[in-house]
């Protein structure tokens, strides 16, 4: 079992070198949290992992499918795309402008690189995927996404048909509001052998914007074999919700993605009004990932397992299945690990795909490294600096024996202009007796 560093548990240490060296990352989160309110947004004071993990639980005593960590449940079928999503292998999203008719106060389009440049500008995308080919790029999962897509018509027919000749075997999908879906443009994509289209419905659209859209959903069901929904579940707004799940089942669409909705680092006005808050705390290792999406906002997760029981309650036969924030990280952190060879110290976590290995600090150094070498244990290093051992998780094991605070530290490799760099993100607490590596790693 491994402890979270709080200034409770930092409190307990005995070990003074390892007590300074953990006291660092309590530094480093209060900053990121006074920077985070700092655009106009407060944390919520309430930490609500324990609930959504009791209600983790319940979903799978009721038939739920848990993966990735926890980081994704779902209940009945689950997209093929979003099974892929977790390595990210083989799997491309490509755009042709970030132009869109919609303004939804949540987008995180703005913090895509280049965004003002790409609302006006267009990606020559089949071009993209000509140049792929032919550096024998293999993709098993194909998407085009926007702004919205269906502003370039004949861009998104000529991407999908183009997918289809360069990449047959691949699974190809569109994101869409579904405001510009008709008869014609459904049978061009259906020629094209699209597999799968994504609808927007907004729980912010009064009903006859959602029964709009509806309608075209029902439509695209006569063309393209997978029709899913893809929304944000915004706090508050849990009927709403439970009504477009009851109306999607009534569909008989493939499935529903029930997103966790995210503060984009804008618009806050928006979010206070709502009375939203960040989630506490956002994510469970800090870091600055790649997905422009922002942070979680708290009660989205809560409710959106709230609507996946309800779905098993109700007995609905489409899919639904819950996509965290962090379920959409895994992938950058495995693309950043594969092709690296791991430093004899660390083990490479099959869970959450960061690197992870453990450190004893201070006058225990000298018994650990001893024990270490009296097993043949050479996976170690010493760093003068911190006045600590080094050593891979599968060492603690040998220290059964010893009275030691043993830190269990998670590092990400970076490719920077020197090099592949090993940056230190997170110190969890533990020892010897109580350290489990088939749930602490």
């Amino acid at each position: 079992m491994l402890t979270e560093l709080t200034k409770e548990s930092l409190r307990t240490l005995r070990t003074p070198r390892l007590r300074a060296y953990a006291e660092r990352y309590l530094g480093i989160y209060a900053d990121f949290a006074d920077a985070v309110q700092q655009t106009g947004l407060a944390f919520d004071p309430v930490d609500h992992r324990q609930e959504a993990t009791a209600r983790r639980k319940v979903l799978e005593q009721k038939g739920a499918v848990l993966r990735n960590n926890e980081y994704s449940l779902y209940v009945n079928r689950i997209s093929p795309a979003c099974e892929a999503c977790r390595t990210s292998m083989g799997s491309a999203t490509f755009f042709v402008s970030l132009k869109c008719h919609r303004k939804c106060f949540y987008c995180f389009n703005p913090n895509q690189e280049d965004y003002d440049h790409f609302t006006e500008a267009r990606r020559d995308v089949v071009a993209e995927l000509a140049q792929a080919a032919s550096e024998s790029v293999q993709f098993t999962h194909l998407a085009l996404t926007g702004g919205e897509p269906l502003l370039h018509v004949e861009e998104t027919v000529a991407f999908f048909q183009t997918a289809k000749e360069r990449f047959p075997a691949a699974h190809t999908r569109l994101y869409t509001s579904g405001d510009h879906i008709d008869d014609a443009m459904l049978a061009r994509l259906k020629a094209a052998e699209l597999d799968e289209i994504r609808f927007s419905v907004r729980a912010i659209d009064n009903e006859a914007g959602r029964r709009h859209t509806y309608e075209r959903i029902a439509l695209a069901r006569e063309y393209v074999p997978q029709v899913m929904v893809e929304t944000p579940v915004l706090p508050g707004t849990l009927e709403i919700m439970k009504e477009m799940l009851q109306e999607l089942n009534r569909l008989q669409i493939f499935g529903v993605n029930l997103l966790e909705f995210c503060y984009p680092f804008a618009n806050a006005e928006a979010y206070r009004e709502r009375g939203y808050q960040v989630k506490n705390p956002p994510y469970r290792t800090l870091y600055d990932y790649w997905y422009a999406g922002g942070l979680p906002v708290s009660h989205s997760e809560l409710d959106c397992l709230e609507l996946l029981e309800y779905m098993v309650d109700e007995q609905m036969t489409i899919g639904g299945h819950y996509c965290s924030l962090e379920n959409k990280h895994t992938g950058q952190i495995y693309q950043q690990h594969w092709r690296q060879e791991a430093p004899k110290t660390v083990h490479v976590s099959e869970r959450d795909f960061f690197l992870k290995a453990a450190k004893v600090f201070g006058d225990d150094v000298a018994r650990v490294r001893k024990t270490l070498d009296r097993n043949g244990f050479k996976r170690y290093t010493l760093n003068q600096e911190h006045r600590c051992i080094e050593f891979h998780p599968d060492g603690v094991a040998m220290l059964s024996g010893a009275d030691v605070e043993v830190a269990i530290c998670t590092y990400v490799v970076e490719d920077r202009p020197e090099g592949s760099v090993l940056r230190e993100l997170k110190v969890e607490l533990t020892t010897p007796k109580r350290f489990d590596p088939s749930t602490d790693l």
